[in-house]
């Protein structure tokens, strides 16, 4: 994984809710197979949208607090905020073309 996609607990609120961008942010585990099968989609995504949308994925074993705080049950988990709100949500692997859709209802 691309370690500058990494989010932790201490960086939420000023990398994730105080953006200001959009920002997609990918729950996920190194044991999730359907988390690694779009590991590489949301890599491709964070340079695509570099300067108009914000992309970060959370490690669900290492940052459980924040899985918590979002009620996160099943990964991957995709959730979009904007302006400091989560906007949108999917649960479930998906196409790399979803995922953009998601981002692109935001900008």
């Amino acid at each position: 994984m691309a370690e500058n996609l990494a989010v932790t607990t201490a960086e939420w609120d000023e990398k994730v809710l105080g953006s200001d961008q959009p920002v997609l942010v990918d729950f996920w585990a190194e044991w999730c197979g359907p988390c690694r099968m779009i590991g590489p989609s949301i890599e491709a995504l964070a340079t695509q949208y570099a300067g108009k949308a914000k992309v970060f994925k959370v490690d669900v074993d290492a940052e459980g607090d924040i899985a918590s705080k979002y009620g996160i049950m099943s990964i991957p988990a995709l959730l979009v905020f904007k302006d400091g709100k989560q906007v949108d949500s999917h649960v479930g692997a998906i196409p790399r073309e979803r995922i953009a859709a998601m981002i692109d209802k935001q900008l």
